[in-house]
């Protein structure tokens, strides 16, 4: 039987090891996890006191005066929590004794030296004290309280184990110190960046998009505006994140009317959530902005004109970004600091605030103190072009300005032939239109574009069925008074019987018919010459001159008279081109005209043949203006030119001419239509 208790025992044994070794393993790996100080110390306290099987503990942290402060407890005596009892006091005078010779004890229960100063254990546990030392230096005390009737050599296996776990817990605190400095580091440096960008440049808005984006990456928040005051109203200026800002815009306009309550006050907003201690006025435009752009925390700073900071009470920054009503500088706009997702306590957002607040107010105002200057865009033109004239910029300086003067001199001096532009087309001088003489539809094409006709050789027939019907009813009307006429004529030669008054009225009938017989045979005539019109015939000799879609565009389709179908041109006689010259070129037309004559030098190429160009002179400049489709206003010009020059010519064929209307300065050929603008648009 007692082998068998012995087993279980070292069974028991065997287990308790191993749920020491696990709580170890725990306590290790939080040592080097990244928890916060309260997490980390609570479940180090927990760990160790369910390793030691002890009744509680305790974690005591050296405060600024160098005297220990509770930072975390397991079923501490109520005695030891009171500040004044005297249980307390020479409890804390022990742990002060512990810091100050930073070695570990253990204390036994009810012990303690004699006096006031001594310290000792009011308690009846087993005090197992331990300190912890982070990188050289005693950061605090561990505290464990034991039952005390366990053996000598266990208990110093208890003060072992807690010194071990100390040495855990210190190089937590030292990687911890690590950290903090590592970002304190970084913290500075990305102040330093951010306070040269800022006072990098003197433009405004440069100014104010470095303090938006550089300011959200340093403080840490979602959202930077800057807004600037213009009157008595503030305007954003600039948004992080964005590279234009929609003045338009719903949450734009509200977040003006929020830095233009704030400051009207004068003093800094905080909110956070609650807004019923704020001035009805900016209460109002707050919980309108909040409800366009969702944001948990605004911060709204009144950016003032820096002065001397021991002119601020307080003596510094933080007067300053509060915004006391007593410290009266000018206000140059607001720094705009919101937090949507993110969610920074305000002991850790209150300094990175601070610090981009004096930064941007400072580069802010030197920024609009060098805009206000009076005429600065010459003057800094001014600066700039000194650069152009000193060291080795010298030469560079004269050869550019050498060149640009005398470019600038041959536009005077030089000069050249003045020509003017005009679109025009190319055709033949004998050419007549074809028109239509009488109403009709169009049921056939006798001829297709480019073809060779002969004067008189049918072009398009035409339909007209009220033309039939009338000539069916003169033909019929005709018929019926010429039977008329045979029967009176039959009724005069049997005359017998008759008497003299129905002998005068068959005459007089007949005179009548007669009339109306030849009246109607005038009438034939006439409908026989419109029927004979149906038929267009070509006018002259020469080639048909048809749209390329004639066929869709005629065929079938109803024509009135004086409409033109299509053009016959003589290609076999002379060319000449017809050219749109805009009206508002023809004063230069005009001038010349007037001192060379009118059959001025034209040259011109066509759009079959641009290889080379061709010459011709002006032959006749209509005097009445059309108006051609987009060129606007034209005059007519038509020039003679030598049909030799053509090659293959096309009726229609489009050329692009100049017209030399003398000579000037090689500036006023090329810029005479700018000259001329600014004289008609801006002398005028």
């Amino acid at each position: 039987m007692s082998s068998d208790q012995s087993s279980v025992n070292a069974q028991t044994v065997e287990q308790t090891k191993q749920q020491i070794r696990s709580l170890v393993g725990e306590i290790a790996q939080l040592s080097k996890s990244d928890v916060n100080a309260e997490e980390y110390y609570a479940a180090f306290m927990q760990r160790i006191v369910s390793a030691l099987a002890a009744v509680g503990g305790a974690v005591w942290l050296v405060g600024e005066a160098r005297r220990p402060e509770l930072a975390y407890q397991i079923n501490l005596s109520e005695s030891l929590l009171l500040p004044g009892s005297a249980d307390a006091k020479r409890h804390l005078r022990l742990l002060n004794y512990i810091v100050q010779t930073r070695e570990p004890q253990l204390v036994p229960p009810m012990s303690g030296g004699e006096g006031e100063e001594a310290g000792g254990n009011p308690t009846a546990y087993l005090l197992v004290l331990a300190p912890l030392v982070g990188d050289g230096v005693v950061e605090g005390v561990i505290e464990v309280f034991q039952r005390p009737d366990s053996q000598p050599a266990t208990q110093r296996g208890y003060l072992r184990f807690l010194i071990q776990m100390c040495e855990l817990a210190g190089e937590w605190l030292k990687s911890r110190k690590l950290r903090h400095f590592s970002n304190r580091h970084s913290l500075w440096a990305q102040a330093d960046q951010f306070a040269r960008m800022v006072h990098e440049s003197l433009d405004v808005r440069e100014t104010a998009y470095t303090i938006v984006n550089e300011g959200r990456r340093l403080i840490g928040c979602d959202r930077v505006s800057v807004a600037i005051k213009r009157g008595r109203t503030c305007k954003v200026e600039a948004v992080s994140g964005q590279d234009t800002i929609e003045s338009r815009s719903n949450v734009v306009n509200a977040l003006g009317h929020v830095a233009t309550r704030v400051v009207a006050t004068g003093e800094s907003l905080w909110y956070e959530g609650a807004s019923e201690d704020l001035p009805p006025q900016v209460e109002e435009a707050l919980e309108a902005y909040v409800d366009e752009s969702y944001s948990k925390n605004v911060i709204v700073l009144p950016l003032r004109k820096p002065g001397h900071p021991d002119d601020a009470p307080g003596g510094g920054s933080n007067a300053a970004m509060l915004g006391e009503a007593h410290f009266e500088r000018e206000i140059l706009g607001a720094l705009i600091v919101e937090q949507i997702e993110t969610d920074l306590p305000r002991e850790i957002l209150e300094p990175r605030v601070d610090l981009v607040y004096e930064h941007s107010t400072r580069a802010l105002a030197n920024a609009l103190d060098h805009h206000s200057v009076f005429l600065m865009p010459l003057w800094r033109a001014i600066g700039r072009s000194t650069l152009l004239v000193k060291g080795r910029n010298l030469p560079k300086t004269l050869t550019v300005g050498g060149l640009i003067l005398a470019v600038l001199l041959s536009l005077f001096l030089v000069r050249r032939d003045f020509q003017l532009k005009a679109d025009g087309t190319l055709q033949p001088v004998t050419r007549q239109d074809v028109f239509i003489d009488s109403n009709g539809t169009v049921v056939e094409l006798f001829v297709k574009g480019d073809q060779l006709v002969k004067k008189g050789e049918p072009l398009v027939r035409l339909e007209n069925h009220e033309l039939e019907q009338e000539w069916s009813q003169v033909l019929g009307q005709i018929r019926e008074t010429m039977e008329r006429l045979d029967s009176l004529q039959q009724a005069k030669k049997n005359s017998r019987g008759l008497t003299d008054a129905q002998l005068a009225q068959i005459s007089g009938e007949y005179v009548q018919l007669t009339e109306r017989a030849k009246h109607l045979q005038e009438q034939k005539e006439l409908v026989e010459l419109k029927r004979r019109n149906l038929i267009v015939r070509s006018p002259i000799d020469g080639q048909v001159m048809l749209p390329w879609d004639a066929e869709q565009s005629l065929m079938h389709r109803p024509v009135l008279t004086g409409q033109r179908v299509m053009t016959i041109a003589d290609p076999s006689q002379d060319w000449e081109l017809e050219l749109a010259m805009p009206e508002r070129r023809m004063g230069h037309v005009t001038r010349a005209v007037d001192q060379f004559g009118s059959d001025l030098d034209v040259s011109y190429i066509s759009a079959g043949d641009p290889r080379s160009p061709k010459f011709g002179k002006v032959k006749e400049i209509y005097g009445a203006t059309q108006v051609r489709g987009e060129e606007g206003p034209t005059v007519k010009i038509t020039v003679d030119i030598d049909p030799r020059d053509l090659f293959q010519p096309s009726p229609g064929t489009t050329v692009t001419a100049k017209l030399k209307c003398g000579r000037c300065s090689l500036g006023y050929a090329w810029f005479h239509e700018a000259i001329e603008w600014v004289q008609k648009h801006i002398l005028f």
